[in-house]
């Protein structure tokens, strides 16, 4: 019965000496990582207001540029159609392809002012936390571009109205 004892005793006090040897073991301590604030400096919020000034003026452009195409592009492709079956003079077909010239360097203008646009909101610190509602507008343009190229001008209004989207988008989340 003393040994019974004694043995209980012992494996008790070796158990005491395991859990307190355990607790004694250093756990891995998690750092969390905050992300640094942004610092909102006056220079911040003017960057912030020349982008939201521009954006506007884009939306304003290309509104007013979707409004007037069809009937240019009607015009267009209507002639395209006579030209085919060469009842036209050579002066209206030579106005036409100016006119076609006209809409494809447009298109390219739109493509240049929302790629820089864009790029304005990707490589500044201050327009960042915009850039994925105004992402994408410069892939609109060259659609709207390429569709043009191919001689659909008709089709050519609707990419650059889903940029109008984008960035009416953007410029209703920024302050």
């Amino acid at each position: 019965m003393k040994t019974i004892r004694f043995l209980t005793i012992f494996l008790a006090a070796l158990g005491s000496f395991a859990v307190s040897a355990e607790a004694q073991r250093k756990r891995p301590v998690r750092k969390t990582v905050l992300p640094k604030p942004v610092v909102t400096t006056p220079a911040s919020f003017a960057e912030v207001r020349t982008a939201k000034d521009k954006v506007s003026n884009q939306i304003k452009n290309i509104t007013s540029f979707v409004e007037m195409l069809p009937p240019f592009a009607q015009s267009i492709e209507a002639l395209d159609k006579e030209a085919k079956t060469r009842k036209l003079r050579q002066s209206s077909i030579d106005l036409n392809n100016k006119m076609k010239r006209d809409l494809i360097q447009a298109m390219r203008n739109f493509r240049a002012g929302l790629s820089a646009l864009e790029t304005d909101f990707r490589t500044k610190p201050a327009l960042r936390k915009y850039l994925l509602k105004i992402e994408g507008i410069a892939a609109y343009s060259a659609q709207s571009e390429d569709l043009a190229v191919a001689g659909r001008f008709s089709e050519a209004g609707r990419p650059l109205t889903s940029a109008a989207g984008k960035l009416t988008d953007t410029l209703a989340i920024m302050p």
